[in-house]
Protein backbone atom coordinates (compact mmCIF):
# COMPACT_ATOMS: atom_id res chain seq x y z
CA UNK A 1 0.00 0.00 0.00
CA UNK A 2 1.18 3.58 -0.64
CA UNK A 3 2.43 5.77 2.18
CA UNK A 4 0.49 8.84 1.06
CA UNK A 5 -2.52 9.89 -0.97
CA UNK A 6 -3.76 13.12 -2.57
CA UNK A 7 -7.49 13.85 -2.53
CA UNK A 8 -9.29 16.85 -4.12
CA UNK A 9 -11.81 18.68 -1.93
CA UNK A 10 -14.23 20.73 -4.07
CA UNK A 11 -16.28 23.61 -2.66
CA UNK A 12 -20.06 23.69 -2.86
CA UNK A 13 -22.59 26.40 -3.53
CA UNK A 14 -26.25 26.52 -2.57
CA UNK A 15 -28.33 27.19 -5.68
CA UNK A 16 -31.43 27.31 -3.49
CA UNK A 17 -31.75 27.38 0.29
CA UNK A 18 -35.01 27.17 2.21
CA UNK A 19 -35.72 26.52 5.89
CA UNK A 20 -38.88 24.59 6.62
CA UNK A 21 -38.86 24.94 10.40
CA UNK A 22 -37.07 23.97 13.59
CA UNK A 23 -36.45 20.31 14.35
CA UNK A 24 -36.89 18.64 17.77
CA UNK A 25 -33.11 18.11 17.91
CA UNK A 26 -32.53 21.88 17.67
CA UNK A 27 -31.36 21.88 14.06
CA UNK A 28 -33.25 23.53 11.23
CA UNK A 29 -35.15 21.50 8.64
CA UNK A 30 -33.46 22.35 5.33
CA UNK A 31 -34.42 22.13 1.68
CA UNK A 32 -31.47 23.14 -0.44
CA UNK A 33 -29.98 22.34 -3.83
CA UNK A 34 -26.22 21.95 -3.49
CA UNK A 35 -23.77 21.95 -6.37
CA UNK A 36 -20.03 21.24 -6.40
CA UNK A 37 -17.74 23.72 -8.13
CA UNK A 38 -14.16 23.55 -9.37
CA UNK A 39 -12.75 25.70 -6.57
CA UNK A 40 -10.79 22.94 -4.89
CA UNK A 41 -8.62 22.42 -1.82
CA UNK A 42 -5.92 19.77 -2.24
CA UNK A 43 -5.54 17.34 0.67
CA UNK A 44 -2.41 15.23 1.08
CA UNK A 45 -2.54 12.49 3.73
CA UNK A 46 0.67 10.81 4.81
CA UNK A 47 1.00 7.79 7.06
CA UNK A 48 2.91 8.16 10.30
CA UNK A 49 3.42 5.88 13.28
CA UNK A 50 1.06 7.67 15.66
CA UNK A 51 -0.83 10.89 16.25
CA UNK A 52 -2.58 13.34 13.95
CA UNK A 53 -0.89 16.42 12.53
CA UNK A 54 -2.54 19.08 10.38
CA UNK A 55 -0.59 21.59 8.29
CA UNK A 56 -2.36 24.22 6.19
CA UNK A 57 -1.33 26.88 3.72
CA UNK A 58 -3.69 29.45 5.28
CA UNK A 59 -3.08 31.48 8.42
CA UNK A 60 -6.86 31.67 8.83
CA UNK A 61 -7.22 27.93 9.41
CA UNK A 62 -6.64 26.60 12.92
CA UNK A 63 -4.55 23.45 12.71
CA UNK A 64 -5.22 21.95 16.16
CA UNK A 65 -7.71 19.29 17.25
CA UNK A 66 -10.64 21.66 16.64
CA UNK A 67 -9.92 21.62 12.89
CA UNK A 68 -12.64 19.67 11.08
CA UNK A 69 -10.10 17.69 9.05
CA UNK A 70 -8.32 16.71 12.29
CA UNK A 71 -11.64 15.66 13.83
CA UNK A 72 -12.47 13.62 10.72
CA UNK A 73 -9.16 11.78 10.95
CA UNK A 74 -9.57 11.12 14.67
CA UNK A 75 -13.10 9.82 14.14
CA UNK A 76 -12.39 7.40 11.31
CA UNK A 77 -9.21 6.06 12.92
CA UNK A 78 -11.11 5.47 16.17
CA UNK A 79 -14.14 3.85 14.49
CA UNK A 80 -11.94 1.53 12.45
CA UNK A 81 -9.66 0.68 15.41
CA UNK A 82 -6.67 1.80 13.37
CA UNK A 83 -3.66 2.57 15.58
CA UNK A 84 -1.64 4.36 12.92
CA UNK A 85 -1.28 8.13 12.69
CA UNK A 86 -1.57 10.60 9.81
CA UNK A 87 -0.19 13.92 8.70
CA UNK A 88 -2.75 16.00 6.80
CA UNK A 89 -1.48 18.75 4.52
CA UNK A 90 -4.17 21.16 3.28
CA UNK A 91 -3.48 23.38 0.30
CA UNK A 92 -6.22 25.91 0.93
CA UNK A 93 -7.78 27.43 -2.18
CA UNK A 94 -11.37 27.77 -0.94
CA UNK A 95 -11.85 31.00 1.05
CA UNK A 96 -12.39 30.51 4.78
CA UNK A 97 -15.73 31.27 6.41
CA UNK A 98 -17.33 31.92 3.04
CA UNK A 99 -20.44 29.73 2.93
CA UNK A 100 -18.71 27.36 0.48
CA UNK A 101 -18.24 24.35 2.81
CA UNK A 102 -14.45 24.68 2.85
CA UNK A 103 -14.07 22.94 6.21
CA UNK A 104 -16.70 20.32 5.42
CA UNK A 105 -15.20 19.33 2.09
CA UNK A 106 -11.75 19.00 3.67
CA UNK A 107 -13.26 16.70 6.31
CA UNK A 108 -14.98 14.63 3.61
CA UNK A 109 -11.71 14.30 1.69
CA UNK A 110 -9.94 13.13 4.84
CA UNK A 111 -12.60 10.45 5.47
CA UNK A 112 -12.35 9.17 1.90
CA UNK A 113 -8.57 9.45 1.83
CA UNK A 114 -7.93 7.59 5.07
CA UNK A 115 -10.36 4.83 4.07
CA UNK A 116 -8.46 4.37 0.83
CA UNK A 117 -4.96 4.85 2.25
CA UNK A 118 -5.40 2.19 4.94
CA UNK A 119 -7.79 0.01 2.91
CA UNK A 120 -10.34 0.19 5.72
CA UNK A 121 -13.38 -2.05 5.60
CA UNK A 122 -15.89 0.75 5.95
CA UNK A 123 -18.86 1.03 3.62
CA UNK A 124 -20.38 4.23 2.26
CA UNK A 125 -23.11 4.29 4.92
CA UNK A 126 -20.49 4.26 7.69
CA UNK A 127 -18.67 7.17 6.07
CA UNK A 128 -21.97 9.04 5.65
CA UNK A 129 -22.78 8.63 9.36
CA UNK A 130 -19.32 9.84 10.35
CA UNK A 131 -19.72 12.80 8.03
CA UNK A 132 -23.02 13.78 9.58
CA UNK A 133 -21.47 13.58 13.05
CA UNK A 134 -18.90 16.14 11.89
CA UNK A 135 -21.25 18.61 10.16
CA UNK A 136 -24.41 18.94 8.09
CA UNK A 137 -22.57 19.68 4.82
CA UNK A 138 -20.13 16.78 5.06
CA UNK A 139 -22.49 14.08 3.70
CA UNK A 140 -23.03 16.09 0.52
CA UNK A 141 -19.30 16.73 0.18
CA UNK A 142 -18.76 12.97 0.40
CA UNK A 143 -21.22 12.33 -2.42
CA UNK A 144 -20.58 15.36 -4.62
CA UNK A 145 -22.27 16.40 -7.84
CA UNK A 146 -25.64 18.11 -7.52
CA UNK A 147 -28.24 17.11 -4.96
CA UNK A 148 -31.41 18.16 -3.20
CA UNK A 149 -30.54 18.03 0.48
CA UNK A 150 -33.24 17.83 3.15
CA UNK A 151 -33.33 17.04 6.85
CA UNK A 152 -30.22 18.60 8.37
CA UNK A 153 -28.69 18.33 4.93
CA UNK A 154 -27.94 14.62 5.18
CA UNK A 155 -30.91 13.30 3.16
CA UNK A 156 -29.62 13.55 -0.40
CA UNK A 157 -31.57 13.17 -3.60
CA UNK A 158 -29.15 13.20 -6.50
CA UNK A 159 -29.87 15.47 -9.47
CA UNK A 160 -28.42 14.78 -12.92
CA UNK A 161 -25.13 16.41 -13.88
CA UNK A 162 -26.61 17.69 -17.11
CA UNK A 163 -25.57 21.33 -16.78
CA UNK A 164 -22.18 23.02 -16.78
CA UNK A 165 -22.60 26.36 -15.03
CA UNK A 166 -20.43 29.45 -15.60
CA UNK A 167 -20.12 31.30 -12.31
CA UNK A 168 -18.39 34.17 -10.57
CA UNK A 169 -18.03 34.09 -6.78
CA UNK A 170 -17.22 37.19 -4.76
CA UNK A 171 -16.22 36.76 -1.11
CA UNK A 172 -16.27 40.00 0.96
CA UNK A 173 -13.29 40.49 3.30
CA UNK A 174 -14.93 39.07 6.44
CA UNK A 175 -16.33 35.82 7.78
CA UNK A 176 -19.86 35.05 8.94
CA UNK A 177 -20.83 32.69 11.76
CA UNK A 178 -23.17 30.05 10.36
CA UNK A 179 -24.53 29.28 13.82
CA UNK A 180 -25.33 32.94 14.50
CA UNK A 181 -27.06 33.38 11.13
CA UNK A 182 -29.31 30.38 11.71
CA UNK A 183 -30.00 31.53 15.25
CA UNK A 184 -31.15 34.94 13.99
CA UNK A 185 -33.33 33.54 11.18
CA UNK A 186 -37.00 34.55 11.28
CA UNK A 187 -39.24 33.29 8.43
CA UNK A 188 -41.47 36.35 8.66
CA UNK A 189 -38.52 38.50 7.57
CA UNK A 190 -38.03 36.60 4.29
CA UNK A 191 -39.18 38.52 1.21
CA UNK A 192 -38.75 35.75 -1.37
CA UNK A 193 -38.72 32.00 -0.81
CA UNK A 194 -37.28 29.58 -3.37
CA UNK A 195 -39.67 27.41 -5.38
CA UNK A 196 -37.59 24.28 -5.06
CA UNK A 197 -39.91 22.05 -7.09
CA UNK A 198 -39.93 24.55 -9.97
CA UNK A 199 -36.15 24.86 -9.73
CA UNK A 200 -35.71 21.10 -9.98
CA UNK A 201 -38.07 20.88 -12.96
CA UNK A 202 -36.05 23.61 -14.67
CA UNK A 203 -32.85 21.74 -13.82
CA UNK A 204 -34.09 18.54 -15.46
CA UNK A 205 -35.16 20.55 -18.51
CA UNK A 206 -31.78 22.37 -18.70
CA UNK A 207 -33.77 25.63 -18.57
CA UNK A 208 -31.21 28.23 -17.44
CA UNK A 209 -33.74 31.06 -17.29
CA UNK A 210 -36.07 29.01 -15.11
CA UNK A 211 -33.21 27.85 -12.89
CA UNK A 212 -32.11 31.42 -12.25
CA UNK A 213 -35.68 32.65 -11.73
CA UNK A 214 -36.19 30.15 -8.90
CA UNK A 215 -32.80 30.58 -7.18
CA UNK A 216 -33.33 32.12 -3.74
CA UNK A 217 -31.65 31.89 -0.32
CA UNK A 218 -33.78 32.67 2.74
CA UNK A 219 -30.67 33.30 4.88
CA UNK A 220 -30.09 36.52 2.93
CA UNK A 221 -32.81 37.96 5.16
CA UNK A 222 -30.34 37.71 8.04
CA UNK A 223 -26.91 38.28 6.52
CA UNK A 224 -27.91 41.15 4.22
CA UNK A 225 -29.31 43.02 7.24
CA UNK A 226 -25.93 42.77 8.93
CA UNK A 227 -23.82 43.36 5.81
CA UNK A 228 -25.41 45.68 3.24
CA UNK A 229 -22.46 45.05 0.92
CA UNK A 230 -23.88 41.64 0.02
CA UNK A 231 -26.93 43.17 -1.65
CA UNK A 232 -24.66 45.69 -3.40
CA UNK A 233 -22.48 42.88 -4.77
CA UNK A 234 -25.54 41.01 -6.05
CA UNK A 235 -26.76 44.10 -7.86
CA UNK A 236 -23.32 44.78 -9.35
CA UNK A 237 -23.05 41.25 -10.72
CA UNK A 238 -26.51 41.43 -12.31
CA UNK A 239 -25.57 44.78 -13.88
CA UNK A 240 -22.48 43.05 -15.30
CA UNK A 241 -24.66 40.49 -17.05
CA UNK A 242 -25.38 37.76 -14.50
CA UNK A 243 -28.67 35.94 -14.99
CA UNK A 244 -28.98 35.77 -11.19
CA UNK A 245 -26.86 36.47 -8.12
CA UNK A 246 -27.55 34.95 -4.69
CA UNK A 247 -25.69 34.40 -1.47
CA UNK A 248 -24.29 30.91 -0.90
CA UNK A 249 -25.06 29.21 2.39
CA UNK A 250 -25.00 31.57 5.35
CA UNK A 251 -22.69 33.88 3.40
CA UNK A 252 -21.01 36.13 2.90
CA UNK A 253 -19.99 34.81 -0.55
CA UNK A 254 -22.17 35.87 -3.47
CA UNK A 255 -22.63 33.49 -6.39
CA UNK A 256 -23.56 34.76 -9.87
CA UNK A 257 -24.52 32.62 -12.88
CA UNK A 258 -23.79 33.72 -16.44
CA UNK A 259 -25.15 32.23 -19.65
CA UNK A 260 -21.81 32.58 -21.46
CA UNK A 261 -18.25 32.05 -20.26
CA UNK A 262 -16.96 35.26 -21.86
CA UNK A 263 -19.58 37.25 -19.92
CA UNK A 264 -18.41 35.63 -16.70
CA UNK A 265 -14.78 36.43 -17.53
CA UNK A 266 -15.59 40.12 -18.11
CA UNK A 267 -17.48 40.34 -14.82
CA UNK A 268 -14.65 38.56 -13.00
CA UNK A 269 -12.07 41.00 -14.34
CA UNK A 270 -14.13 44.00 -13.24
CA UNK A 271 -15.05 42.66 -9.77
CA UNK A 272 -11.47 41.56 -9.11
CA UNK A 273 -10.36 45.20 -9.21
CA UNK A 274 -12.29 46.02 -6.03
CA UNK A 275 -12.81 42.59 -4.39
CA UNK A 276 -9.61 40.62 -3.86
CA UNK A 277 -11.35 37.28 -3.24
CA UNK A 278 -13.16 37.00 -6.57
CA UNK A 279 -13.20 33.69 -8.42
CA UNK A 280 -14.35 32.50 -11.82
CA UNK A 281 -15.57 28.93 -11.45
CA UNK A 282 -17.68 26.28 -13.11
CA UNK A 283 -19.31 22.99 -12.21
CA UNK A 284 -16.96 20.34 -10.82
CA UNK A 285 -17.07 17.48 -13.31
CA UNK A 286 -14.59 15.05 -11.77
CA UNK A 287 -16.32 14.32 -8.49
CA UNK A 288 -15.69 11.00 -6.85
CA UNK A 289 -19.22 9.85 -6.14
CA UNK A 290 -19.75 7.39 -3.30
Amino acid sequence: MPDSIIIPAPAKVNLTLDIKGKRPDGYHELETVMHQINLVDIITIEKQEAGIEVVTSSDLVIDDETNLAYRAAALILEKSHCRAGVKIIIQKNIPVGAGLAGGSTDAAAVLKGIRQLFDLRLDDRALHEMGLALGSDVPFCLRGGTALATGRGEVLGRLPDNLHLNMVIVKPPYQVSTAEVYKAFRPEQVKRFPDTDAFIESWYNCDMIGICDYMENVLESVTEEQYAEIKTLKNQLVQLGALKAVMSGSGPSVLAIFDQLDSAVRAFEIMKKTCQETYIVSSYLKEEVL
